[in-house]
């Protein structure tokens, strides 16, 4: 291509104005359900469904092992996993389930992630995506029906052959045998592919499981150590061109006026042009032929801006509106008999402060865009294929059958790009689709990227919450009544999610955690959702992030008031016979951190637990205080999340979940906003925990045969709360605020 000459043809040409329609939003649900089969059933598991409620729902579904297994001449087997792995390990563990049944060896074992498809849906939830630690709960039986009914094709196909009884065939290592007879799965592959699928199959008892359980290689370690792992940030295709997209300050803000002479200057470059933007705005779109000199082109552009529907939200001002808005709640979750005042002896209250937070995962988002002659083929980490699809087909003006989306591993995701608006998808779409109206025919690829200043800048934070605690209790210590008010923006509304979520007014992920009442205290609980512009988003763990925190720190203050161990008052508010997973977690806790010896000088221990995605996590903290700031150096995890698949992800998903949610407490790890622009941009200004703040940590799992829960966001909430109980017992000083600020406490 001579980039040169199309650079100057198309920069004589004038920029492109034109806008698709957009769906409203009763034709994107529409739109989402032909896509999907029809709508999400729940976006997580309440806590009232239980293993029958699950089962019930997967045995209404019949998979082909065709589109889940292929047997290669060698004898091994390639499984398709039907979720997005950022990091998680589900390219190993739903793997683990297929060849358990299967009775294949692990090194036999290949896996690749799914592309969008109706075979690679959620079995309970309907769509294919990837969230609410659903992925190996949901598909525990799925997963090994499949492997087991392959594995009986493969019985039957031989029996066949050999013309023997399939009752006297054993299966071991991928072959099958029966007396001196024995054949590979690939050598009956051919024959069991003609053999009618089973509707019922008998599944292993726990027993019986050889690699269930086990500690096994992940699939993709080796190509992620070595750097040769493919993330979507690394595709390359032949012709391909890359994208950087200037967008407004402000959410929603468009082009007022735009000079690109001084883009034009840097070798490489393209085309530049505007194109529509996420919430309503427009944004100037820089094409060269890598990241580099679009970078450098995009630095270049003089513009003007409108300001957009972002306003000017002010991080200081929001918060003063929040506690005006909590003087006046306006709807009811839980509401107990509040009993008079003057029954109250103490009264322990507060407001709990909680910022916006950038997920900021190490690959910033990305997709590359092929057009194809029958539609296009987009590459990139798909967390929501089904959603997703909907919106590029919407964008493009195609079918969603013609969109082929092809899932590639994600360096990291927290919940950003399970996005229902499927905002960076949508503008990467209308990118491809301007350029290639510019050029009149169609456009090579366009690989799409946004740099870390897009990403923490670009909006779908976890929102703030404000928390207005009033906890009153009696001379003796006894809770009379816990008052408790959120006020924070819904994650839902106006979603393909809204309808499940959203019940009398109410977002579920936003009391989740604290609605359950999990202590059973006598509690009215209150909740607004205020309208704000400003995007947000699921952070993982989502509304436990906060709940957790609130409820954790309080019920440790409690204790302290009535001179009672915290780790006793909790284990006296739980009946073994209705809380027995919170008590075997919180006692594996205590039991391992060796709780209740003194500490060394300077340092104190912290507890706390919390239950979220049916997993329970307690844990036991050893801090110290180093120059003002809490310094972790020891986490004791006891966790009950069933049956453990894969040990060694497991225990690495905690660890993940521990640094993840001690991000939280860092000084300086809030997005705060002025005059409706986002004041932080990079991990100088939003920083991460390092390598060097990591603590040392063990992590102990309850034994248990029942059907696994979910790992992937357990253990975020727990970790903050276990620090700040631990800093009081240091300074005396109890921390209603997220990031830490020990200062000012």
């Amino acid at each position: 291509m001579d980039e040169g000459g199309v650079a100057r043809r198309l920069a004589a040409g004038g920029p492109h104005s034109g806008r698709p329609d957009r769906p409203g939003r009763r034709r994107f649900l529409q739109l989402t359900a032909l896509a999907g089969g029809g709508l999400l059933i729940a976006w997580a598991a309440p806590k009232a469904w239980r293993w029958g409620e699950r089962r019930w729902a997967l045995q209404n579904q019949h998979w082909l092992p065709s589109e889940f297994i292929t047997i290669h001449p060698d004898n091994t087997v390639e499984i398709q996993v039907n979720r997005l792995d950022s990091g998680q390990g589900a390219l190993t563990a739903l793997p683990m389930l297929l060849a358990e049944e299967l009775d294949i060896d692990w090194e036999q074992v290949r896996a690749s992630l799914a592309p969008a498809g109706l075979a690679y849906r959620d079995p309970f939830l309907g769509i294919q995506m990837t969230g609410g630690s659903s992925g190996v709960p949901n598909s525990w039986i799925q997963y090994r029906e499949i492997g087991a009914a392959a594995r009986s094709m493969l019985v039957q196909a031989a029996a066949a052959r050999w013309q023997v009884p399939a009752s006297s065939c054993t299966t071991g290592s991928g072959i099958v045998r029966s007396g001196s007879q024995s054949a590979t799965y690939a050598a009956l592959s051919a024959e069991a592919a003609r053999v009618p699928v089973p509707r019922h199959v008998a599944l292993k008892s726990p027993a019986e499981f050889r690699i269930i359980g086990r500690s096994q290689t992940r699939i993709d370690g080796v190509t992620a150590a070595s750097g040769a792992k493919i993330y979507g940030i690394d595709v390359r295709l032949p012709d391909m061109v890359v994208a950087l997209l200037l967008r407004a300050p402000r959410f929603g803000g468009q082009v007022e006026r735009f000079d690109a002479a001084g883009a034009f200057q840097v070798p490489g470059v393209i085309d530049v042009f505007p194109v529509p933007t996420d919430r309503g705005g427009t944004g100037i779109a820089i094409i060269a032929g890598g990241y580099w000199p679009a970078k450098q082109a995009r630095d270049r552009i003089e513009v003007s801006w409108k300001p957009g529907v972002g306003g000017n939200v002010s991080s200081a001002a929001l918060l003063e509106a929040y506690r005006a808005a909590a003087r006046a709640p306006v709807s009811t979750v839980l509401d107990a008999d509040v009993r008079p005042g003057q029954d109250a002896a103490v009264h322990l209250a507060g407001d709990y402060v909680f910022p916006y937070l950038a997920h900021a995962p190490m690959e910033p988002l990305n997709a590359t865009f092929e057009p194809t002659p029958a539609g296009v083929t987009v590459w990139y980490g798909a967390q929501f294929q089904t959603t997703d699809q909907v919106a590029i087909a919407d964008t493009l003006h195609l079918k969603p059958e013609q969109v082929r989306l092809m899932t590639l591993p994600a360096g990291g995701s927290f919940g950003r790009r399970a996005t229902p608006t499927a905002d960076y998808l949508r503008e990467g779409a209308d990118i491809l689709r301007v350029f290639g109206e510019r050029l009149g025919r169609r456009p090579p690829p366009v690989k799409v990227m946004w740099s870390r200043e897009d990403d923490i800048k670009g909006g779908y934070y976890r929102p703030v919450h404000l928390h207005r605690v009033d906890v009153a209790l009696d001379a003796r210590g006894q809770v009379l009544v816990w008052d408790h008010v959120v006020i924070g923006q819904s994650l839902s509304r106006g979603t393909p999610f809204e309808a499940r979520i959203i019940r009398n007014g109410v977002d579920s992920t936003m009391v989740e955690g604290l609605a359950e009442n999990v202590y059973g205290l006598p509690m009215r609980l209150r909740v607004t959702h205020p309208e704000v512009d400003v995007p947000v988003l699921w952070w993982r763990s989502v509304g436990h992030t906060h709940t957790a925190y609130v409820v954790e720190t309080l019920v440790d203050e409690i204790a302290h008031h009535g001179g009672v161990d915290p780790v006793a008052w909790r284990l006296a508010r739980w009946p073994l016979e209705t809380h027995a997973r919170q008590r075997a977690a919180l006692q594996l806790a205590v039991e391992k951190s060796g709780y209740g010896q003194l500490p060394q000088p300077g340092h104190a221990l912290g507890v706390a637990v919390h239950e979220s995605f049916d997993t329970v996590v307690a844990y036991v903290v050893d801090v110290s205080l180093v120059e003002g700031r809490a310094r972790v150096h020891r986490v004791t995890a006891g966790v009950h999340a069933n049956q453990i698949v894969n040990p060694s992800a497991a225990i690495a998903q905690i660890e993940g979940g521990i640094l993840f949610g001690l991000a939280m407490t860092r000084p300086g790890f809030e997005i705060t906003l002025k005059d409706g622009i986002v004041q932080q941009s990079q991990f100088t200004d939003y920083p991460p925990p390092r390598i060097t703040d990591a603590p040392a940590i063990a992590v102990h799992f309850v034994s248990s045969s029942a059907p696994p829960s979910g790992l992937g966001e357990p253990g975020v909430p727990p970790i903050a709360p276990a620090i700040a109980n631990a800093l009081f017992a240091l300074t005396g000083k109890r921390l209603r605020r997220l990031p830490f600020d020990l200062s000012s406490s």
